[in-house]
């Protein structure tokens, strides 16, 4: 057995590629179906197998759920870099990594997602004294 991939609704396919391509994550693939009125976007971090699956459903739905869904977790080379690329580009980091190794943001669709560091940094302003925003 081995993870294939996790599925996601997405309500702006655009908007959540722009995220996604922030945190490093690599289209690798299209389905695009004119009878089920549906596109799947696959990606996948560099040199991974596992993919995240954005369903995105043609005719509007409201979604809802977010947080309820759980959360994707990344592990990131470096999570000051990585939080600092995102927030340069208006993602609100929600949980900062007060701790070095460990924050929280959402995606355009509410959606969760952990970024944890590949060991421990020092703890470094503004992160180390940052609070946290909304829920994670």
């Amino acid at each position: 057995m081995r993870y294939l991939h996790t599925m996601i609704r997405v309500t702006d396919p655009d908007a959540t590629m722009r995220f996604f391509e922030l945190l490093g994550l690599k289209e690798t693939r299209r389905i695009e179906s004119e009878k089920g009125r549906f596109t799947l976007i696959y990606l996948a971090a560099p040199g991974d197998e596992a993919e995240v699956e954005l369903t995105h459903n043609w005719d509007p739905e409201d979604y809802s759920g977010g947080r309820n869904f759980g959360h994707l977790a990344y592990r990131v080379e470096n999570i000051y870099e990585t939080c600092k690329r995102l927030m340069d580009a208006g993602v609100t980091i929600n949980r900062p990594p007060r701790d070095g190794h460990m924050a929280f943001v959402r995606t355009p669709d509410d959606i969760s997602i952990e970024l944890l560091q590949d060991g421990r940094l020092e703890l470094a302003e503004p992160w180390a004294s940052m609070p946290n925003t909304g829920s994670w």
